[in-house]
């Protein structure tokens, strides 16, 4: 058995733009319906949707025949909770919340087998080298590992050059919502100050050679931020789509009075 490529990694490195859609029901037939779909890379949330290790390994399962990327975003950084999304097959991670460079290398460290980081060792257990069952996944491991850091904050984008400056690092995704909270304008990302510091972000990293990324649901914007730059842009959820699709079929008939 050989190790699993990382396609995400390898289009990033081309400069290829790479769609996605934002996974939050938690649970794997969902995800498994959405992998289907043609996306090119889909990202389980564990900060916002209720997701534990178990459900993010049984949507990691139900992906896994599809030509689908699957990238994960832990709640937090922790150096522990990394360890397990790796162990359990995960090869791409969303980090949230990134403001420094020694944040970022901390990450970096954590992504990382001994000597060069501070990755558990303990893949004969894990899914992520089959059991032992992939010849020397010790040694490939660490190129497949796609890292990925979010900025979302007035301090994120203070340091942004040092966070893309960090080896290690693939690419640095802009979070739109926190982002307009934290420079004052809660609720309301397509405020022109806020658009400006995301333009300006994009142009930084790319100016970093790193990839940059965004979730971007209206499509004007989602097309203007690819063509600013962005690699990897994610332009829905499937918790939008449902509950959009379930309201506009209720409306239909309501509306009308029914049948």
């Amino acid at each position: 058995m050989e190790l699993i490529k990382n396609t995400l990694k390898a289009a990033l490195r081309r400069e290829k733009p790479q769609i996605g859609l934002w996974l939050a029901l938690a649970d794997g037939y969902a995800a498994e319906i959405c992998g289907d779909a043609g996306f090119d890379w889909v990202l389980i949330d564990g900060e916002h949707a209720p997701n534990d290790l178990r459900s993010i390994l049984g949507q990691l399962q139900a992906l896994a025949p599809y030509p689908v990327h699957p990238v994960v975003r832990p709640p937090v950084g922790e150096v522990s909770l990394i360890k397990q999304l790796l162990d359990v097959g995960a090869q791409s991670l969303l980090i949230p919340m990134v403001e420094s460079a020694e944040q970022a290398r901390r990450l970096v460290s954590a992504v990382t087998y001994p000597p060069a980081g501070i990755r558990g060792v303990g893949s004969r257990l894990a899914r992520s080298s089959r059991w032992d069952g992939i010849p020397g996944y010790l040694q490939q491991a660490d190129a497949e590992i796609c890292l990925m850091l979010q900025i979302e904050t007035r301090a994120g984008l203070a340091n942004l050059e040092g966070i893309a400056a960090v080896e290690g690092v693939d690419g640095v995704f802009i979070g739109p919502s926190d982002l307009s909270a934290s420079l004052g304008h809660r609720g309301n990302p397509g405020h022109p100050e806020v658009q400006r510091a995301i333009a300006d972000g994009i142009g930084r990293i790319r100016k970093a050679g790193k990839a940059a990324g965004i979730l971007a649901t209206d499509e004007k914007l989602a097309r203007q931020y690819l063509a600013a730059g962005c690699s990897f842009v994610a332009v829905g959820a499937d918790v939008t789509l449902l509950a959009q699709g379930a309201r506009e079929l209720a409306a239909k008939y309501k509306s009308s009075g029914g049948v």
